[in-house]
């Protein structure tokens, strides 16, 4: 009797393991199965106007410049690249293992022959610049060939917010499936910059900023652009940030008049920091600034003012500048 008790419990023991591999296995293949939907699932984002599908992730994209190179790379996305181009300065450090696996198509836009050479699905550039004929070529000309032009929404609309960047964030992130990864590098920022503005705190008397890009006859300057953005966030206030325009050349009257108490000098190209920082001090106009009379300057380079994933380390550069006393070590 006790022999076949345990036979029978035995039995049921193993009716219970049948069921139990038996749901596993449906359970598994219920996740897979929606793991490749997931993966394949058509994706819609909206772009400066235009309405993009894409079926599947791409895998042979070409960023074209450095703010959208970094953006990728921060996603973890050099494995879905075949090509980089343009950069402004270096990418930054914890970046650069990833971007020595990017090929380099040029040290500006190549040419639609060389880009088209390395067989691309996707071009993510920048600027609208890079989408000329004389460059890669227009969107509707690679819509023929049948690859994706997506244009970095941040950098190609007036008075851009860190929101903006957000946005660009996510739709990269939905465009090649890594969400979770977008999702991260967002809170991460966001953080960030929460921090640093704690530091700084409420301004009643915003500091008056006078970015400077270039030019002696005229300087060429920040209207209402990402950095004017950040400036504001870190308790500034650009003093042509009432310009419709990202760079726009103004007169040294006009900078007079509004006399800033801060100038950022942006680092970049043939002419040094410390030949920009010359001009400033020795144009007669300026003797009077107060800028130029208590010669606060902060340098960035020119890679910091594009809105991308640098925004929390300008944002931070450009408050301890303005406000060194609120971020001393306590």
């Amino acid at each position: 009797m006790g022999a076949k008790r345990i036979f029978l419990n035995g039995c049921a023991w193993s009716a219970v393991f049948f069921v139990a591999a038996v749901l596993l296995s449906c359970s598994n293949g219920a996740e897979k199965a929606e793991g490749e939907v997931s993966k394949n699932r058509v994706v819609k984002v909206k772009n400066l106007g235009r309405s993009l599908a894409f079926e599947k992730a791409p895998e042979r994209a070409v960023a074209l410049n450095q703010h959208t190179t970094e953006m990728m790379l921060a996603l973890g996305l050099e494995d879905s690249m075949v090509g980089t181009a343009y950069l402004d300065d270096q990418v930054l450090p914890e970046l650069q293992e990833g971007y020595k696996q990017v090929p380099v198509l040029s040290d500006q836009y190549p040419s639609q022959e060389v880009f088209l050479s390395v067989e691309p699905d996707f071009a993510y550039a920048g600027w609208k610049s890079a989408f000329r004929e004389d460059h890669v070529g227009t969107m509707k000309e690679l819509k023929s060939f049948g690859i994706h032009a997506y244009l970095h929404q941040a950098s190609n609309v007036t008075n851009p917010t860190v929101e903006d960047v957000f946005q660009g964030i996510s739709n990269i992130g939905r465009i090649f499936r890594v969400e979770s990864k977008a999702d991260d590098l967002i809170h991460s920022m966001k953080k960030e910059m929460k921090q640093t503005q704690s530091k700084v705190g409420e301004v009643d008397q915003p500091i008056r900023v006078f970015v400077y890009d270039s030019g002696e006859t005229a300087p060429f300057t920040a209207g209402g652009n990402f950095l004017s953005h950040l400036i504001t966030l870190a308790g500034g206030e650009n003093i042509f940030s009432d310009i419709e325009k990202n760079w726009t050349e103004v007169n040294w009257e006009a900078v007079v008049d509004r006399n800033p108490e801060m100038i950022v000098i942006m680092d970049y190209g043939d002419v040094t920091v410390s030949q920009k920082r010359n001009i400033l001090l020795n144009h007669p106009a300026l003797a009077d600034v107060d800028a130029i009379k208590n010669e606060r300057f902060v340098v960035l380079p020119l890679s910091a003012g594009a809105p991308g994933i640098r925004a929390p380390d300008t944002l931070e550069t450009l408050a301890k500048h303005f406000y060194p006393e609120k971020f001393k070590e306590k």
